[in-house]
């Protein structure tokens, strides 16, 4: 559920005042919000529409781009913190962006949509998904084309015919060899199987082989034409590497912004939450991770990491504050289902965690 902030509270935050909140409301502009009687509410993580009386910010307004795949481990609520950060850091004019560990990219296409630098470079460990971004940015026509024919024969079936023609995907998928011949195909059943597998997510077995079963969605949107071309264009400005997050070090410097997003620390031993067991991140790589952080800490680049906050189950347990002791640690507030327990749900905070000046 939404949590939701009143027109006062969020011309408080985005320190405007209360009437241009509302203005901002009426005319479609604020994500999320919504009328009730006569008063508006505003997601709490709604971000603060960018002002268009400049021409700036004309320049620089675009369609907005949403995550073409659904992630595990997904930014979306640590958005507006993670902005807020990128703000105020904008005295120092960073032109290049590196983000080592992209996963589904929802802080890319954020900066992505507003501009905010010259110069980006991606990379991710999983060679399959760098694929699909880079077939977006270089094939987007034949993958939509691929996409369709998908979409329109899996809502026009019916339950039971829809997980044999599911498996029947799944099994293609397996089979392919990634290459340059197979490119634009593992793209699309890809994207195909991360819009209709349950929950979203990204699982394979001891062998290489994904082996997550359907989902229950009655309407996957498994081919956002729109989105897609969208960030095709967008796409153009960005270098795209497959490999370990350290493939990247060269291309970072002093005018660099740096985001790293590592699969997340578990927070207790029989955690079920995917974001966080997905790539089976352990604490040896988590320590390994600090180290190269410290490493391009040298170079003067601007470094902020997200990670979970073990004090949310131990309040003595500090390993991320002592692992990155002499940088700035900032814990947020963000909605998770951390235990099936229900006393476990709702608000608990994450980690930010950033170099200092």
């Amino acid at each position: 559920m939404k949590d939701y902030i009143s027109a006062k509270q969020a011309s408080e935050k985005w320190n405007i005042s209360q009437r241009q909140v509302l203005k901002l409301c009426e005319d479609g502009r604020v994500e999320g919000a919504e009328k009730l009687g006569y008063m508006w509410v505003i997601p709490e993580i709604a971000l603060k529409p960018v002002d268009m009386r400049t021409k700036r910010v004309r320049r620089v307004m675009r369609k907005e781009l949403k995550p073409f795949l659904k992630w595990a481990g997904g930014k979306a609520q640590l958005l507006c913190h993670i902005d807020d950060f990128i703000s105020s850091e904008k005295k120092h004019k960073y032109k290049r962006y590196v983000e080592p560990m992209v996963g589904g990219g929802a802080l890319l296409f954020h900066v992505l949509t507003r501009n905010y630098f010259e110069e980006l470079y991606i990379c991710d460990i999983n060679q399959e998904l760098i694929n699909c971004y880079q077939v977006i940015k270089d094939n987007v026509d034949e993958l939509i084309q691929k996409l369709s024919i998908y979409q329109d024969k899996f809502l026009s079936l019916d339950r039971e015919h829809r997980k044999l023609y599911y498996y029947e995907m799944r099994e293609r998928y397996n089979t392919l060899k990634l290459d340059g011949r197979t490119a634009l195909k593992k793209a699309s059943l890809f994207i195909f199987l991360n819009k209709t597998c349950f929950n979203g997510l990204y699982r394979v077995n001891k062998k290489g082989k994904y082996n997550v079963p359907m989902g229950d969605n009655n309407y996957p949107n498994i081919c956002d034409s729109e989105n897609l071309k969208n960030i095709s264009s967008a796409l153009e400005r960005v270098t795209i590497f497959h490999g370990d997050y350290s493939t990247v070090k060269e291309f970072i410097n002093k005018d660099t912004f740096v985001y790293i997003d590592p699969p997340y620390r578990p927070l207790t031993i029989t955690t079920n939450f995917t974001s966080y067991t997905t790539d089976k991140f352990n604490d040896n790589d988590q320590i390994r991770l600090a180290g190269f952080v410290r490493e391009i800490d040298k170079t003067g680049a601007k470094i902020l990491l997200s990670n979970s906050d073990p004090k949310n189950i131990d309040p003595n347990d500090n390993f991320f504050d002592d692992l990155y002791q002499g940088f700035n640690v900032h814990r947020v507030y963000a909605n998770r289902v951390i235990n099936s327990n229900a006393e476990h749900r709702g608000k608990i905070t994450e980690l930010l965690i950033c170099n200092k000046d």
